[in-house]
């Protein structure tokens, strides 16, 4: 009978180390498969985009094709367990190796995660490049950035019009989150654009019997007209004393805006001719609309502009990329025979 019980207890202690065996064994397949480091990329750290149309299984399936995962039953049965197959959220989420799957989970289900892009545009002319440029950068494209800047209802909104409503967007860089919709980013700029446009800066606007949106189209063709800082000032003055008097602005860069010839250098005096509501040569008053995005720094220069009687410029005869200033015709003259030598002797025909 002794002997008997010995056996059951032997059976038993069988039974039981197997058991404990089993759970150790489960317990270091379970803690390897949300614990352990599944994330062996051979980077320390990786971009990986998600975007709004993907499903649970895409998600997947793309960490394993950019080798960012190295066991897919493991995240598999992670993302259950936390429920992530019916919770995924698009962005630009920065990966780090050596994660494990809980920690990976854990940073790309939340869109809070998701890592910003700085988004940066100057020196541009159109709507269109515009678009082009900032769909390279987040996930809305070209298409559904231009019908957001051409929608009707935020125009009317804002009082604009297809000419001007890229007076709205002040160039410089923002941070915006990779998976920024078309009318999410034509909101950000409107802020922007409310930030920039304080009380002070519409009354200095309201004196110069100027909209803000009309100092925008100002703006554009000084910052075409100069890229000197310091001069901006003086070419704004020179051309608000144009506007007074009623005399056509008769600057260049429109008449490049409306060849649609971005990056020409000379402009001909057939080029004067064509027939444009934005050829300042024809057309006395401002142009429909900006040529350009200006800069805060020639918004500026519009509205804290340099009073003087100067209502002609040349540029100076050297490469300094400054101009002489006439309050007269015959001034004006002298100083373009001057140019016109200096350019003869340079080989510029």
């Amino acid at each position: 009978m002794a002997k008997k019980k010995s056996n059951i207890k032997l059976i038993l202690g069988s039974i039981l180390s197997m058991a404990l065996i089993v759970g150790l064994l489960f317990g270091y397949h379970f803690y390897r498969y949300i614990y352990a480091s599944n994330v062996k990329m051979e980077t320390d750290q990786k971009i990986f985009v998600i975007e709004s149309d993907w499903t649970y299984e895409k998600v997947a399936r793309s960490l394993l094709e950019n080798r960012i995962i190295s066991n897919a039953e493991s995240f598999d049965w992670v993302a259950k367990k936390k429920r992530y197959t019916t919770h995924v959220k698009s962005g630009r989420f920065q990966i780090q190796n050596g994660w494990s799957n809980t920690e990976l989970i854990n940073h790309i289900r939340l869109a809070g995660n998701s890592s910003p892009v700085k988004v940066t545009f100057h020196t541009i002319s159109r709507l269109s490049q515009l678009a082009a440029i900032v769909g390279n950068q987040i996930e809305a494209d070209s298409a559904e950035l231009m019908e957001a800047f051409l929608d009707s209802d935020w125009m009317s909104r804002y009082g604009v019009t297809k000419q001007t409503a890229q007076a709205i967007f002040i160039p410089n860089t923002y941070e915006l989150y990779w998976n920024t919709s078309g009318r999410q980013f034509t909101k950000r700029m409107t802020q922007e654009f409310d930030h920039f446009w304080t009380v002070e800066r519409k009354e200095k606007a309201k004196t110069l019997n100027l909209s803000p949106i009309e100092v925008s189209i100002l703006a554009s063709i000084v910052e075409a007209e100069t890229k000197k800082n310091d001069e901006m000032p003086k070419v704004a003055g020179l051309y608000l004393n144009r506007l007074k008097i009623g005399m056509r602005l008769q600057s260049d860069p429109t008449v490049v805006f409306a060849l649609n010839k971005p990056g020409i250098h000379r402009v001909y005096f057939a080029d004067l001719k064509i027939e444009s509501p934005y050829n300042t040569y024809i057309y006395k008053g401002l142009p429909p609309g900006p040529i350009g995005f200006p800069s805060t720094k020639a918004l500026n220069a519009v509205l804290d502009s340099f009073e003087s009687k100067y209502i002609y410029m040349c540029a100076k005869p050297d490469y300094s990329g400054y101009h002489n200033f006439a309050n007269s015709y015959n001034q004006h003259l002298r100083y373009a025979a001057k140019y016109r030598a200096f350019l003869k002797r340079q080989g510029i025909r």
